[in-house]
């Protein structure tokens, strides 16, 4: 019994080697795959640039509107019916030109009326003043004329004077509604639109008074308006220069200078509104017109100009990476101007600090960097 012990052991040692020896590897790869996974990863290779100050000279792609230089809707200003009309849509007009001739007739009777009335009114005043010069010459005699009837004869005189200078201020406001039956042009432009025809009851109250009879604009010279945006509004002034293209003449640049500045921000689409003068002798820009307006934004003052490449922007920051003795620092910054692939940028930066030309979010703040100059070639 006790070899045939000894043999049942030796054979169930014989078997679990493997197994114990299995195990024993086991272990060692176990080991050796923790202490690989706790070396520390290599430091990533990232090429610097020196910071630089400059004057970064931008642009700005916005769309504007050409708008004539002047337009006015003319209006009927008294009751009338249109007797003629000496222009149509298109027609080119100088200031101080017929256009319209309105008739009312029952304001040439007021204005008769209004004469036999200052005539009235001359008669009795020129009778007052006779019996006043009358009743004075009488008086340098003591004792035939009282003083108070010569008060009230002076009186008299000068209440029939101020009838008639009243009868006049009457006739002078009738013959000014007389010369309302008159259109001119009051300034040189083009008919652009017209609503009314020969004959048609016109006036304040008249039907269709809501529309003018006629509007005038002033086309040889326009008005191109834009909006800038709050952000790209500082700096801007008269002196700047403009170039803009228009779809009917894609080939053709015309060029504007900035004339008019709002000097306030527009409440609902939070721009500034900037108005050129643009000359238009050849009447090829038309009111209307929609154009593509490419506006300068010359930088002010001194800023790090750097490659967009080196500017991170995340949805919390706006950031660059400096490296300071192999060391990654996020730099927070503030974007300025953009001119190709150069961003100019302003923060806690100097002259000569070493940012990281192709920056990211994934080089962390602190994190050692292999860092090498741009130009340096592997």
């Amino acid at each position: 019994m006790t070899i045939n012990t000894k043999l049942i052991a030796a054979i169930f040692l014989l078997a679990a080697a493997p197994c114990i020896l299995t195990s024993c590897h086991s272990g060692d790869k176990a080991k050796a795959t923790d202490a690989d996974s706790t070396a520390p990863a290599p430091a990533p290779a990232v090429a610097v640039i020196a910071a630089q100050k400059g004057k970064l000279a931008a642009s700005l792609q916005v769309p504007g509107e050409l708008q004539p230089f002047q337009q006015v809707d003319l209006y009927a200003k008294v009751n009338s019916y249109v007797k003629k009309m000496m222009v149509d849509v298109g027609s080119e007009v100088q200031e101080g030109q017929l256009l319209i001739t309105l008739e009312a007739p029952e304001i040439n009777s007021q204005l008769a009326g209004a004469k036999s009335r200052i005539a009235q009114q001359q008669a009795i005043y020129l009778a007052s003043k006779a019996n006043y010069d009358r009743l004075l010459s009488t008086s340098k005699t003591p004792g035939t004329i009282s003083q108070n009837d010569l008060d009230q004869a002076e009186a008299r005189k000068n209440a029939d004077l101020a009838n008639v200078e009243a009868a006049k201020s009457a006739s002078e406001e009738i013959t000014a509604n007389q010369n309302y039956l008159e259109i001119r042009a009051p300034f040189s432009g083009v008919i652009t639109a017209r609503n009314v025809n020969l004959g048609a009851y016109v006036g304040p109250a008249g039907k269709g008074s809501d529309k003018p009879l006629l509007v005038l604009q002033q086309q040889s010279k326009l008005r191109l308006v834009i909006s800038i945006p709050e952000s790209s509004t500082g700096g801007l002034s008269t002196k700047d220069e403009v170039s803009f293209t228009v779809r009917s003449l894609p080939n053709q640049k015309f060029t504007a200078k900035v004339a008019r500045l709002a000097g306030a921000l527009d409440e609902k689409l939070r721009s500034e509104r900037l108005e050129m003068d643009v000359q238009n002798p050849g009447k090829k820009l038309l009111p209307g017109m929609y154009a593509e307006v490419n506006l300068p934004l010359p930088s002010r003052d001194s800023a790090f100009i750097i490659p967009k490449s080196a500017l991170v922007m995340s949805t919390e920051k706006v950031f660059v990476i400096k490296v300071v003795d192999h060391k990654a620092q996020w730099v927070l910054v503030q974007k300025g101007g953009q001119a190709g692939d150069l961003v100019s940028v302003y923060g806690d930066l100097k002259p000569g600090d070493m940012l990281v030309k192709s920056a990211n979010d994934e080089i962390r703040d602190g994190q050692t960097v292999n860092d090498k100059p741009a130009s340096a070639k592997p």
